[in-house]
């Protein structure tokens, strides 16, 4: 479950740094919970089972979310994702999937680590945006018959393999590199940011 800070200038600390509120309250207390792992850097996953200490195995990589990462892991156990009361909007697979089909676009970012005990700013361009048009990812995987949909409790969910969507969205971005950005005219600043990296 994604347990990362929202902080850009302070270090993480796994045992007491919180996650940002856009995260929710479910990723908020979950880290917090017995037996459940946290991973070390500000781009932390916080799991839980046999298989919590290799997805949470690798340091800090920049750009986040490569294969190298926590939710590489998760494709590499053949291992599935759970939208819990959330849509593909918020599903962080998927810029695993741009980084692996190799999108133009990086915005620049920073945060801050320890390196060698004393806090380290790292500058990196990241495939940010908006976010808003990976609900495409919901049309691309229900037409294919890839995800199943229903309550757990009270929130609406989506189910499906990590394999599957990788797949699914590599083809499409293979199509398009750009399909999860908004068109230059449609005023949204993020994926205008997004464009604007890909001529710098």
């Amino acid at each position: 479950m994604p347990s990362w800070t929202g902080e850009d200038d302070r270090p993480f600390d796994p045992a007491t740094t919180p996650t940002p509120p856009d995260l929710g309250i479910v990723a908020g207390t979950f880290w917090k919970m017995p037996g459940v792992l946290r991973g070390g850097h500000p781009f932390a996953f916080a799991a839980k089972g046999p298989k919590a200490q290799e997805i949470l195995a690798d340091d800090l990589v920049l750009p986040p979310h490569q294969p190298a990462s926590p939710v590489g892991r998760v494709l590499d156990c053949d291992g599935s994702i759970l939208l819990l009361g959330v849509n593909h909007d918020a599903n962080t697979t998927l810029h695993l999937a741009e980084l692996m089909a190799g999108v133009p676009y990086g915005v620049p970012k920073h945060i801050t680590a320890l390196r060698d005990g004393m806090p380290t700013r790292l500058d990196y361009l990241e495939n940010d945006h908006c976010c808003e048009l990976f609900r495409l990812a919901d049309g691309w995987m229900a037409g294919h018959g890839l995800q199943m949909e229903g309550p757990v409790g009270h929130a609406p969910s989506k189910l499906m393999r990590a394999r599957d969507l990788i797949e699914t969205v590599l083809v499409q971005l293979k199509r398009d590199p750009l399909s999860f950005l908004h068109p230059a005219d449609a005023g949204c600043e993020d994926c205008a940011m997004a464009r604007m990296s890909i001529a710098s």
